[in-house]
């Protein structure tokens, strides 16, 4: 049996801002852009692993208000998931991170006692995402 990762979903309150951030400042590719009663998802992914998506979709998409409620209220809270990505130029990327309208700064990059090389933002929905050097 062979399992593998293909989608990483996170919620957005503004998906404009959001595609904004993973689009034009991450360098994410977009795949899809779909709107649907109202909603609208946005599935994207690296130019080096395209078969792993990020799907960023609304709180209240095909759920019911209640449900859409709390969630948007985690999101608020910033106590949702969190993703890491990898990348070849912390440093370079942390710069052009901050750089971006929303983002809160968690830590700034570092050496690690466990190896690697990090940094840590609030993307400007408020998702946290730890970014490490290759």
């Amino acid at each position: 049996m062979t399992v593998s990762i293909s989608t990483v979903h996170l919620m957005v309150d503004d998906t404009d801002a959001a595609l904004g951030f993973y689009r034009d400042i991450l360098g994410l590719t977009v795949r899809n852009d779909v709107a649907n009663e109202g909603f609208r998802w946005i599935s994207l992914s690296t130019d080096t692993q395209p078969e792993i998506q990020i799907v960023l979709s609304q709180p209240h998409a095909g759920r019911s208000k209640e449900d859409g409620d709390a969630i948007a209220a985690l999101l608020a809270k910033g106590v949702l998931g969190q993703v890491h990505f990898r990348v070849d130029d912390l440093d370079g990327t942390f710069d052009k991170l901050t750089t971006a309208p929303g983002v809160e700064v968690l830590q700034e990059p570092m050496d690690q006692f466990w190896g690697v090389r990090d940094a840590a933002v609030r993307d400007p929905a408020g998702n946290h995402l730890r970014i490490e050097q290759k």
